[in-house]
């Protein structure tokens, strides 16, 4: 049996045979239909609290919306100038716990930079606005008395601005403020997530599309899924299952018929990567844009600047930035930076969609992040809305929810959820390693950069990697094309975090897709021919993989030569995924 928390080939296969009552274990009590941030919380949440649960996903963990956010794991100041108190507390209790408690190895502190342009009454505003900001962190119910595991906002002078951000534009301003939020490799805590939920006994399953609902007269029984790498279908039997699909949750709908219940619009956020050394800061930015908020965030070796906020009504899978998104950005980030940034600075570029709850006619940038939850027929839960901070509260809402409808047909009592105090995989042994960072480096012939590297991925789970090159010297050495990343990372992908294709190594796993200004087409091969001997492709397999990878950056890169979306769409979609 696989070993808990490992997502491996076999461990598929196993999840798999389980769910569908192969290997005898017989009806799960919940199945969570959708591999992003809600669903993974959803199936920790629900196994955590004493239930059987599986997990299925169409394509990669995190390939939607979870893999292509602002990074940020934040309050969400332009909700408290709504006065939208109750969501910005949620969120900075969340932000909280998973700086200090739930997750401190992928959860890290970011600065941020609010300029200011009025002398006296702006800085009065926002600094009483990040006075609450920070009260409201640091008192919380889950925070600990006083600690927000932050330090506080300061106020600056423009040439304190100056020191700082020596390419920020100090000539329109009168000083800033200095505050801090934290970030996060979306796509990573998802994986992580999902191990989590994984190591408790949840079954989880990627590459397996649910076709269509099993019902018993109103209820719904299960799911009829089909498994993408093997070309079978199954029937997946469950006392509930839980959508949380994101953006396709209209889809999933008109599957069982519930069309109505919730509405839910894309709408299209675009980032682009550059260097470090285009922007010289040891702070973020924040400014306000027309019609969204500008970050400009630092991220390791680059910046991270977006992003916009406009509907997409195109393929859901693939969004596409265009030429006009990407001037957008360029034309915001350059009106406050010395030296100008042009399409040459630019290493990557990436577009997600935001799962908002619509049913008013107002723009995309207006709808509430706030979630819901709703049981349109007996048997089925669907959750829609919300964000990446508040992922845990709205995995939460759902599992109590399903067990509404358990409490209905079975005499399951459910459990209150604990995961405000259940660690993720890597949290446990993260301060140790990280104080042996020297040491480690020692033994294992690393440098500290690369265990500091490792320690900021994996955490705790560092050995396991190290393990990895102990027996496989080889997988010590950097990827050609990609030097920040060593070929251990992706051994353990595919043995450890359920890599199957070559986009889920490049793109999610790792992040060479946007942080190399070739898009990863000169690692794939090498990346290809580790993930070969692991999943045992032919060397037909290894071409088609990274012949498919090479046309899906060409694809990439003419969309975002279109003027508009339309054109943007039909370019990307011209190359579709492989199965």
């Amino acid at each position: 049996m696989a070993h808990p928390g490992v997502l491996s080939p076999a461990g598929r296969d196993l999840a798999i045979a389980a769910m569908s009552g192969v290997s005898g274990e017989g009806e799960l009590d919940v199945l969570v239909v959708g591999g992003g941030v809600v669903g993974a919380g959803v199936a920790l949440d629900a196994v955590t609290r004493g239930l059987s649960v599986g997990l299925v996903e169409q394509r990669d963990l995190g390939s939607g919306t979870s893999s292509r956010s602002s990074k940020l794991v934040h309050g969400g100041l332009r909700y408290l100038e709504m006065l939208d108190f109750g969501l910005v507390r949620e969120a900075l209790q969340e932000r909280g716990l998973l700086l200090t408690r739930l997750a401190p190895h992928l959860v890290r502190p970011v600065p941020f930079l609010y300029p200011l342009t009025h002398p006296v009454w702006e800085r009065a505003y926002v600094g009483s606005g990040l006075v609450l900001y920070d009260s409201m962190a640091a008192f919380g119910p889950l925070s600990g008395l006083g600690n927000s595991g932050l330090p506080r906002h300061r106020h600056l002078t423009r040439r304190g601005v100056a020191r700082i951000a020596p390419d920020f534009r100090t000539d329109t301003i009168t000083g800033a403020i200095q505050y801090y939020d934290a970030q996060v490799d979306d796509a990573r805590l998802v994986t992580t997530l999902a191990r989590t939920a994984a190591s408790h006994g949840a079954h989880v399953a990627t590459r397996v599309r649910v076709t269509g609902f099993v019902r018993e007269g109103e209820r719904v029984v299960g799911v009829r899924a089909r498994d993408l790498e093997h070309g079978r279908d199954h029937e997946i039997r469950a006392r509930v299952v839980v959508n949380a699909a994101g953006v396709w949750t209209d889809e999933i709908q008109e599957m069982v018929g519930g069309r109505g219940a919730l509405h839910v619009q894309a709408s299209k956020g675009i980032h682009l990567v550059v260097p470090r050394d285009r922007i010289r800061s040891e702070s973020g930015f924040i400014v306000r844009t027309e019609t969204s908020v500008l970050f400009v965030i630092p991220w390791g070796r680059h910046w991270i600047i977006g992003t916009t906020d406009t509907p997409w009504s195109y393929d859901l899978a693939h969004p596409a930035a265009s030429r006009t998104d990407i001037e957008y950005v360029l034309e915001h980030v350059n009106a406050i930076l010395r030296e100008p940034l042009d399409h040459e600075d630019v290493e990557g570029v990436y577009a997600g969609l935001r799962p908002l709850l619509s049913g008013e006619s107002e723009p995309t940038s207006k709808i509430s992040r706030e979630h819901t939850v709703v049981t349109p027929v007996p048997g089925l839960v669907m959750i829609a809305g919300g964000k990446l901070t508040t992922y845990r509260v709205m995995a939460k809402d759902a599992v109590d929810a399903a067990g509404h409808s358990l409490s209905t047909t079975t005499n399951i009592g459910l459990r209150p959820s604990i995961t405000d105090q259940v660690r993720l995989l890597g949290a446990d042994g993260f301060e140790t390693r990280s104080n042996q960072r020297v040491l480690l480096a020692r033994r294992s012939g690393l440098h500290v950069a690369r265990i500091d590297h490792l320690l900021g991925r994996y955490g705790g789970m560092i050995d396991e990697l190290l393990d990895l090159i102990a027996e496989r010297r080889s997988l010590a050495a950097p990827l050609e094309g990609a030097e920040d990343y060593l070929g251990a990372e992706v051994v353990y992908a595919v043995g450890h975090e359920g890599a199957r294709h070559l986009d889920d190594v490049l793109a999610r796993r790792t992040r060479i897709s946007i942080e190399t200004f070739d898009r990863g087409v000169s690692a794939a091969p090498g990346v290809a021919a580790l993930m070969a001997a692991e999943l045992d492709w032919s060397s037909d397999r290894v071409r088609e993989e990274v012949d498919h990878y090479r046309r899906r950056v060409e694809a990439e890169r003419r969309s975002q030569a279109m003027r508009t979306d339309q054109e943007a769409d039909e370019a990307r979609v011209s190359v579709s995924d492989l199965v």
